[in-house]
């Protein structure tokens, strides 16, 4: 008959691994070795020294003596003011936190034959997402007999570029995508400040010449262009 196994009541900590491992670095009698390389405060080599003579160092000098290589043979230390480097390391988390941009892309539909009311209420959409930082994409959705007519959407899109100019630019130019056609546009990093150069940069290029037309399809063009 097998021996009785005890039940494992909650995970076994490996003894050998010292339980939680912290992420900070150990300092001054924390560094429990009998040598280590030092580096002054400056970066400077000073070579080789007994981990006693180091925190004397570091006790003249009036600073920390922090592990920053602990797996050297033997450890890193480095004599500084531990207290002013995490200070300044949170600084610098916070900032790149507050720099760091989360892309949001919107989405606007609009049709080749929008009348001037919809088009007033969506280029308000545009704006609106621009000033709040976020690209959006903005896409001419063809039925019908309008996938002939292609240019449509694009003077469509070249006439949203140049109303919503002052406050972002044409980051991907128009393209065909099935029956729909896509722009996207995105903020400027300073709203509502844009050079001329810039704006010459990111017009759209001339709308390619459209194919002959039907007789019975030739009025949508002056239902657009208004």
């Amino acid at each position: 008959m097998p021996a009785h196994v005890p039940r494992q009541l909650g995970p076994i900590r490996n003894i050998d691994q010292g339980g939680h491992i912290s992420s900070e670095p150990r300092i001054n009698d924390r560094i429990r070795v009998p040598e280590v390389r030092l580096v002054g405060p400056e970066g400077e080599q000073v070579g080789i020294v007994p981990i006693g003579k180091a925190l004397e160092l570091a006790a003249e000098a009036d600073l920390d003596l922090v592990e920053v290589a602990p797996m050297a043979r033997p450890p890193v230390c480095k004599l500084m003011d531990y207290g002013k480097f995490k200070y300044e390391e949170t600084q610098k988390a916070r900032e790149a936190r507050r720099n760091q941009a989360l892309t949001v892309i919107k989405e606007m539909k609009l049709r080749p034959k929008i009348d001037s009311h919809d088009y007033e209420t969506k280029k308000g959409h545009v704006e609106r997402f621009l000033k709040a930082g976020d690209k959006v994409k903005v896409t001419i959705m063809f039925r019908g007999r309008e996938q002939s007519r292609p240019e449509l959407g694009f003077r469509l899109l070249q006439r949203l570029a140049e109303d919503i100019g002052e406050l972002g630019f044409v980051e991907s130019s128009p393209k065909q995508d099935g029956r729909n056609m896509v722009m996207v546009v995105a903020p400027h990093r300073s709203p509502g400040r844009i050079t001329r150069s810039s704006r010459e940069e990111h017009e759209i290029a001339p709308a390619p010449a459209a194919a002959p037309e039907p007789a019975d399809v030739a009025s949508d063009t002056s239902a657009v262009s208004e």
